[in-house]
């Protein structure tokens, strides 16, 4: 299979939101609008064979030395193949380019992310100054990140990962 990665398009949004609504109906990713891929469609990489998008993730900057790798998800038929991994590499790859610290994930797929160099982690990896900070956003995955009341039912079974560069 030829796989290439690169950066997501504005018209790649639609693929996007394809591979993630599955995840999403099962509460393994957060739901978006379609207006929502747009917006952030700058922190997306996507994975393509045959003209196709087969997977996609995105970096989202959280502080000065943080970023999380979010909205990663992969075609059914092409698990296992190695696309999660090419897409996380080129993420993880963003993040050093930015001169970022520490990568956060919070997943259901904690295997997947150990082979990626992640560990488990307890609570949220900010000082108590940020963590205040981060309390203006109204990102949901923010939300997550600080393990928000009002994100409980998609939090539910995840796991914090943390992967320091």
């Amino acid at each position: 299979m030829q796989l290439t990665i690169r950066p997501a398009l504005p018209a790649d949004v639609r693929s996007i939101r394809g591979l993630v609504e599955p995840y999403a109906q099962r509460r393994i990713l957060l739901a978006k609008e379609l207006v929502g891929y747009f917006e952030s469609v700058q922190e997306f990489v996507v994975a393509e064979s045959g003209g196709a998008v087969v997977g996609c993730g995105a970096l989202h900057v959280m502080w000065d030395d943080l970023a999380e790798i979010r909205t990663l998800a992969v075609a059914p038929e092409h698990l296992g193949t190695g696309v999660g991994h090419r897409l996380v590499t080129a993420l993880v790859e963003r993040a050093v380019a930015m001169g970022l610290r520490r990568v956060f994930c919070l997943t259901f797929e904690v295997d997947f992310f150990e082979r990626q160099g992640f560990t488990e982690i307890e609570g949220t990896p900010v000082s108590t100054d940020v963590y205040a900070e981060l309390l203006r956003s109204h990102d949901d995955g923010v939300a997550e990140f600080l393990d928000l009341a009002r994100v409980k039912p998609n939090t539910l079974g995840n796991r914090r990962m943390l992967l320091t560069l």
